[in-house]
């Protein structure tokens, strides 16, 4: 697991099988390794999980989009 903070929102960035709601608090961003790609979630104040439909093929891209959401998120 490594974790980075982009413009105050925290990203995880998680091994597969690693377990999403109990490596992220609510506000954060996570990015977990899957065997179709890397998969971006978004853990909500109320502690629900809701992600991207699609995974991204690098790493870097699915970190790309998480510091974009984050962009729009500091707004």
């Amino acid at each position: 697991m490594n974790i980075l903070v982009h413009r105050g929102i925290t990203i995880v960035s998680l091994a597969a099988g690693d377990d999403i709601a109990g490596n992220c608090l609510p506000g954060q961003t996570a990015i977990r390794q899957q065997d179709d790609g890397w998969w971006l979630y978004f853990v909500d104040s109320d502690g629900s999980i809701d992600g991207y439909d699609a995974p991204f093929a690098a790493f870097d891209e699915a970190l790309w989009a998480a510091k974009a959401a984050a962009e729009f998120s500091a707004e």
